[in-house]
């Protein structure tokens, strides 16, 4: 029984009506990998997915590339007791593949046939579920490694599974159905476009923030297709949660990636900047910086819900209320302004 108002809209053409917000499970995923958040505590992280399943969230994120297959065992555990009408819908990833040898080695891109057909019956026995509810395309494949880089797409090697090829395969999964719908994460509206020609984009999933806005251009192609969109990092991986600081940006540890990255680094300043300035909007709507920054996001026209990630279910209290926060045009130029003032990030600021 839910405990908290979250609000449901259905999942482009999908058949699935799904709360505003989503639990992310990277940063649950733990140490010792390429894109770990440093160490975590298991029987906390499957308390918080727990959590916020018992408060209303219907849907959890994940990947088979976080924590090299651990967050989808740590979901597996988590949802395994629940009776099947209390069950959240499972989105999981492909094409980000590790080399088991060297875990710290970055991922690399493949999204060849036979692989796909590897990982997802490998995310099956670790999520231990019959189907997946929504397989994504992690990134496009390029055939060579993926260094983390926000918004950056990569380059791509004469290696590369071509796109028609790879999004036929999801495809024939759902076909199959192993999967009941299908998505691409990461993708152009141009390759997004090239795959509509082969089968319907059901959801796309982008990184979106009101510091890192860049994938409006793919909303508006989704918007305009009847696809459903959940973007990710809402919150700029803690930087817009109200919470942080210079002083914790310094301490993170040296496993954890934000510790080397350019949000968290040089352009830290800004990105303060911008949360500070979302602290009085919190306090006309009697709700925190947080929620402010993730329903900044879902007011942008097309996007169904947003994921939100945490490690602690105390964590999960901090945002859950984010999909009843309705922003006024008002509050939307406010937000816009301190974009401008602060020098945050990079793409249209107001919806």
């Amino acid at each position: 029984m839910s405990t908290t108002d979250v609000p449901t809209r259905p999942l482009g053409a999908t058949g699935m009506g799904i709360t505003r917000l989503g639990f992310g499970s990277w940063a649950v995923s733990g140490s010792g990998w390429r894109f770990g958040w440093g160490a975590t505590d298991d029987a906390q992280s499957i308390a918080a997915i727990r959590h916020a399943v018992a408060s209303g969230v219907n849907w959890i994120d994940t990947a088979a590339v976080y924590g090299l297959g651990h967050s989808e065992e740590l979901v597996g555990k988590a949802i395994a007791d629940l009776p099947e009408a209390d069950r959240p819908y499972i989105f999981t990833k492909a094409g980000l593949v590790w080399d088991p040898d060297d875990p710290q080695a970055t991922p690399r891109r493949i999204m060849k046939p036979a692989s796909v057909r590897r990982e997802i019956e490998d995310s099956l026995h670790r999520l231990n579920v019959e189907h997946i509810d929504l397989y994504q395309v992690h990134w496009p494949d390029t055939g060579e490694s993926l260094e983390y880089a926000g918004d950056g797409y990569g380059a791509v090697s004469p290696n590369a599974t071509p796109l028609e090829e790879y999004w036929q395969v999801m495809a024939d999964l759902k076909a199959e159905g192993k999967v009941r719908a299908i998505g691409l994460s990461n993708h152009t509206p141009d390759q997004l476009q090239a795959a509509e020609q082969i089968a319907h984009v059901d959801v796309i999933q982008p990184p979106f923030s009101a510091i890192n806005r860049s994938a409006a251009a793919e909303i508006a192609w989704a918007h305009a297709h009847g696809t459903g969109v959940i973007v990710y990092s809402p919150l700029q991986s803690g930087l817009l949660t109200g919470a942080f600081s210079a002083q914790r940006a310094a301490g993170l540890p040296a496993d954890d990636w934000r510790a080397a990255h350019q949000d968290f680094t040089t352009g830290l300043s800004a990105n303060l900047r911008l949360a500070d300035a979302l602290r009085p909007i919190a306090q006309r709507h009697g709700t925190n910086v947080a929620e402010v920054a993730i329903a900044w996001a879902l007011a942008w026209p097309g996007v169904t819900g947003a994921i939100v990630g945490a490690r602690k279910p105390e964590q999960v209290d901090g945002w859950i209320a984010a999909g009843a926060v309705r922003l006024a045009p008002a509050d939307l130029d406010e937000v816009a302004a301190a974009i401008a003032a602060s020098g945050a990030g990079t793409g249209p600021a107001r919806p």
